[in-house]
């Protein structure tokens, strides 16, 4: 099986124009992502989605592979399925170009559950929160069944818990492996209410019947959304 790390990364962001080739301990952003994902030996090939020819220098410069997209992409997987459909891949890691701290280890688990696991559509990550955490609605939550598949994705707190300490809570990581056949059917899946209402794509695959399997790890630390956050993210590194 041959699994291949697709990084979509643009120029645009609303909190954080360019942020992909922000330093990070004298690093591009988008470097560090890359040699994190390169790292994996689960991960048989390593290309950088984006349509800025900025980034694309950069990674070039650094001897990245760079796939040129189309700038009208709603979503960061709409961009890696652009990609997908002329490169050959069995399955596909959605690895975030926001995510400098992302673990080699957590991309092999996923490369692993996939060549191992076939009745798997899509993979991901999730880690236990508190109960305090939850209550962020910037923290997506997700409730699984017994095998780990999802059951549900919500900014709201899930589970409700009725009486007190009754409840674990599970943070999703936006990392996702998919099978080829899932991520190309993707852009033309309908978008149901759910995902209208909670601004999370990953809700598109459970209404459409497709399996969600998470598999649970340890927090990885921050991603990079406003310029203070790179502080942060340079101390850890440093840690």
């Amino acid at each position: 099986m041959r699994i291949v790390a697709i990084i979509p990364t643009r120029w645009g962001s609303t909190r954080f124009p360019g942020k992909a080739l922000v330093e990070i301990a004298g690093k591009p952003m988008i470097e560090r992502v890359w040699a994190k994902a390169s790292a994996a030996d689960g991960i048989d090939e390593v290309i950088v989605a984006t349509d800025d020819g900025r980034i694309a220098d950069v990674v070039r410069d650094f001897g990245g592979h760079v796939e040129m997209t189309r700038d009208d992409h709603e979503s960061g997987s709409d961009r890696i399925a652009e990609v997908a459909a002329r490169i050959e891949a069995d399955a596909i890691v959605n690895v975030q170009g926001d995510e400098p701290l992302v673990r080699s280890s957590d991309l092999n688990r996923l490369a692993a559950l996939m060549r191992a696991e076939p009745v798997v559509d899509v993979a991901s990550l999730c880690h236990a929160i508190s109960a305090e955490e939850a209550a962020n609605p910037n923290r997506v939550k997700v409730v699984r069944n017994t095998v780990g598949d999802a059951l549900y994705f919500s900014r709201a707190r899930i589970p409700h818990p009725r009486e007190a300490k009754s409840a674990r809570y599970f943070q999703h990581a936006g990392i996702y492996a998919y099978r080829r056949a899932a991520l190309m059917a993707f852009p033309d899946l309908p978008v149901p209410a759910e995902e209208r209402a909670e601004a999370l794509e990953q809700l598109r695959f459970l209404a459409a019947g497709y399996t969600i399997r998470l598999v649970e790890t340890a927090p990885s630390g921050p991603g990079v959304d406003t310029p203070e956050d790179v502080a942060t993210v340079e101390g850890l590194l440093d840690a």
